[in-house]
């Protein structure tokens, strides 16, 4: 007996049961993105292992500890993307998107790998929903886009999720900023984790992101980002909360929040479900403004913003919502007898051209099977095609849920289940 392969730990199949909340997910995502202007995006899975040392950060942990990355026949370092940011930009600097126009609005869907101590929503293939905008420098922008993921969350009916929202300042203060930090924690060193102590050295501002409890005290005690914005930042971070507050979008001013990633500037943001499944807190999205990313990739000065999703915690949260995702079939047809088999199988196929899902067992089998299966497939009509059926061109549909059967044409079955589903809506 041969053994049994199993599939790689971390990476989850997505099965028909499922996969239809995925697919509402993601059908809100195309309708809702469009309507502000997005178009999407589709780039490789596997890009050059430097565009995620330049743009995430060498010091990061996705980059330090998490990245699948490996060397192709060439002996060049390829890596899995761990994130979508970097991608786009790669694709908006190499394709000369800033030539053909000034504002650029992108949204992506799809895989991204990290291989992570493994948790709830948190999987070492993931899933992610982004957005880009590139060449608004404008308070205006980053509004508009938190905007979107807000209505984007109240489409899917999801509650009790918070924005958070912060400025980690630009070139100009942040330096002051990193000052006062490793100052207070050189004084707290032997305090922090191995981790953190290393991070001190290399990318303060990672220690703010450590999820070591004792690091977040730490942290939450040190100087506050917000005192040292230069003019420019504290406009612009004053009109993103103006602007917020002018679109009755609630929000909260959080200074020890920064993102994990090396290339954000000025805004950053979340938003934080209080759900059990989830946790007591936990992102399901996230995102901020990334002004020098792309001139640091070799691309024209672009500023730029943008955001992702968690796919996998939002569909965690939509299970829990109590929601109904599946979509059933409009007509199971069965047969009668086996010389009806084929009579059923053209019916079934007609009947899908002129736009029903239909069911069909194309096994055969007892009508009493048949009909077990019909009720399983919680289809809203079901016909049974026999002899008589076949002779006549007359036959009745059962509503699944109840009532008196209904006399039809066999030509007309696609109009009756259409006008009878119309007037129950």
């Amino acid at each position: 007996m041969s053994q049994k392969v199993a599939g790689v730990k971390g990476m989850n199949d997505l099965l028909p049961g499922e996969i239809e909340i995925w697919q509402h997910v993601e059908g809100v995502t195309r309708e809702l993105f469009g309507r502000f202007g997005y178009g999407e995006v589709r780039t490789p899975m596997v890009e050059n292992t430097a565009l995620f040392v330049r743009s995430v950060g060498e010091e990061t942990d996705i980059v330090g500890k998490e990245m699948y990355t490996f060397n192709d026949k060439a002996d060049r370092s390829l890596s899995l993307r761990p994130e979508g940011t970097a991608p786009a930009a790669r694709a908006y600097i190499e394709h000369s998107i800033a030539t053909q126009e000034p504002l650029t609005r992108w949204f992506y869907m799809g895989p991204m790998f990290r291989y992570e101590r493994m948790q709830t929503g948190r999987y070492r293939q993931f899933y992610q929903i982004g957005a880009e905008a590139y060449g608004a420098k404008e308070a205006a922008q980053d509004v508009e886009m938190m905007d979107m993921v807000v209505q984007f969350l109240e489409r899917l009916g999801l509650k009790d999720i918070t924005l958070n929202v912060n400025s980690l300042g630009d070139e100009a203060c942040r330096p002051e900023y990193h000052a006062k930090l490793v100052a207070y924690l050189q004084a707290h060193r032997e305090e922090l984790c191995g981790d953190c102590q290393k991070r001190m050295e290399n990318n303060p501002l990672r220690v703010l992101d450590c999820k070591n409890e004792k690091c977040q005290g730490i942290a939450a005690a040190g100087p506050n980002v917000l005192e040292t914005l230069c003019e420019p930042c504290r406009a612009h971070f004053d009109d993103v909360q103006r602007k917020l507050t002018a679109l009755g979008i609630r929000h909260v001013v959080n200074p020890r929040m920064v993102r994990g990633l090396d290339y954000y500037t000025r805004t950053v943001f979340e938003f934080i479900a209080a759900h059990p499944v989830l946790g007591t807190g936990s992102t399901v999205g996230g995102g901020g403004r990334y002004d020098k990313l792309v001139k640091s990739l070799g691309g024209p000065d672009t500023p730029a913003v943008g955001f992702a999703c968690g796919l996998d915690r939002l569909v965690l949260l939509l299970k829990e919502s109590g929601q109904q995702f599946a979509v059933r079939p409009d007509v199971f047809v069965a047969v009668a007898d086996p010389g009806s088999h084929d009579a059923g199988l053209g019916l079934a196929s007609r009947l899908r051209r002129e736009g029903l899902r239909v069911e069909f067992d194309t096994r055969g089998g007892s009508l009493k099977s048949q009909m077990k299966r019909a009720d399983k497939s919680s289809a809203d009509f079901t016909l049974v095609l026999g002899e008589a059926e076949r002779t006549s061109g007359q036959a009745k549909l059962k509503p699944m849920a109840g009532g008196e059967p209904i006399p039809v044409s066999l030509d007309e079955v696609a109009q009756t289940v259409r006008a009878r589903k119309a007037a129950a809506s």
